[in-house]
């Protein structure tokens, strides 16, 4: 193909958890104003706002920290594809 080089630079991984955290973001507010639009109370609407709210942070706490520790056991053992591990040497 003309278009495509190969490059040795590795392409940067996409940050799965900000798009994660992004989306829930957008539907804690959605999911309020539908409940608004579709006659349900406001404090009712809140309340649904504040759980979502709790619960995508705590989502995101986990999610980063099982981050961390995924890229902490990947170093400890050297990278993902070690020349040892290979069962096909």
């Amino acid at each position: 193909m003309p278009g495509a080089r190969p490059s040795s630079e590795p392409r940067p991984a996409a940050d799965t958890v900000s798009d994660v955290i992004g989306w829930a973001a957008f539907s804690c507010v959605l999911v309020p104003v539908v409940l608004v639009w579709f006659g349900t109370s406001l404090a009712g609407a809140t309340g649904t706002a504040l759980g979502l709210a709790a619960i995508t942070a705590a989502c995101r706490v986990l999610l980063r920290r099982s981050e961390r520790c995924a890229l902490r056991c990947e170093t400890q053992r050297g990278g993902r594809h070690t020349r040892e591990r290979t069962p096909v040497d």
